[in-house]
């Protein structure tokens, strides 16, 4: 299976991140996207544009997929013009944050034709997908993921095998489980630092080294502390999406989340209030508020 010519479908915010790491690792990428602007400017960047998924399919073997909702997920991979229509072998590396049983379904479908689909969400955001900060967890064949894996350096920092299909998406769950409470940490330290009097900056030099430190605190913490929150890494109304998923995973499971549900609740509000447009680091902004602090 050629290993240096694969199709990308999904141009979004991520999809086109990766793709691009991907067209600088030398590899030559097929790639389709609804939007003709996202192809344009994957064109600029060297790939090769596709007329459809079926298109992508067609000339490839090995196909990854960025996609933003369960419908668009089905209808790429099995609808009347999707990647199960299409003879060729393949394998499906799927690297969006979707509900497990969505994921499952797909792998199921997909070896009702002979193909492979593997479960592969990547940890990080838009901003760290640009730079390949990125960590892969992959999920499914072993055999498939032998073929693919010599390609994952080329958009990530790491990547591990997790065993059965499913469970890098279970570990997806973790992981953002563990960013949205991190997240809503660094806010409300800076609220309570802003309280304080204490200059912002300050604050964030000290302690992001520090053992109290976080990546989340790293990354999303110059957002707070400058009040910039138009310089979007992830969205509130996307992320609101992520947590949806995570609590149907935990209440499936009837295992109690009692952090999460509270930082769940904060991002709620945020959209509530007009700010789901907004770097998820605006539930600063929230907290900051709730702190009388007005800068």
């Amino acid at each position: 299976m050629n290993t240096k010519k694969i199709g990308f479908i999904g141009l979004g915010i991520m999809g086109s991140a990766i793709s691009n790491n991907l067209l600088k690792s030398g590899l030559e990428v097929i790639g389709y996207d609804i939007s003709q602007a996202a192809l344009n400017q994957f064109k600029k960047n060297g790939g090769v544009a596709a007329s459809s998924p079926m298109d992508v399919a067609n000339q490839t073997h090995i196909i990854f997929t960025s996609l933003p909702t369960e419908n668009v997920i089905r209808e790429v991979i099995t609808g009347k013009d999707g990647i199960c229509s299409s003879k060729n072998n393949h394998i499906v590396l799927e690297l969006s944050t979707m509900p497990l049983r969505l994921k499952l379904e797909m792998h199921h479908a997909m070896q009702t034709h002979n193909k492979i689909f593997m479960d592969c969400p990547v940890s990080g955001t838009g901003a760290q997908a640009a730079t390949g900060d990125l960590i892969v967890f992959a999920s499914g064949d072993q055999g498939a993921y032998d073929i693919v894996k010599g390609i994952f350096p080329g958009m990530s920092k790491a990547n591990y095998h997790l065993g059965e299909c499913g469970n890098g998406s279970k570990m997806k769950f973790l992981a953002n489980l563990l960013v949205s409470i991190h997240n809503v940490a660094a806010g409300e330290v800076i609220a309570l630092a802003g309280k304080a009097g204490m200059h912002l900056p300050d604050v964030y030099e000290v302690l992001k080294d520090s053992a109290g430190g976080s990546k989340m605190f790293a990354i999303r913490g110059p957002l707070m502390v400058n009040n910039q929150y138009d310089q979007v890494t992830a969205t509130i109304d996307t992320f609101m999406k992520d947590l949806g998923i995570i609590s149907e995973f935990a209440n499936d499971l009837h295992c109690p989340t009692p952090l999460f549900d509270v930082t769940h609740q904060l991002y709620t509000a945020c959209q509530n209030q007009g700010k789901g447009s907004l770097d998820t680091a605006a539930v600063c902004l929230l907290l900051e508020e709730f702190a009388g602090v007005k800068r």
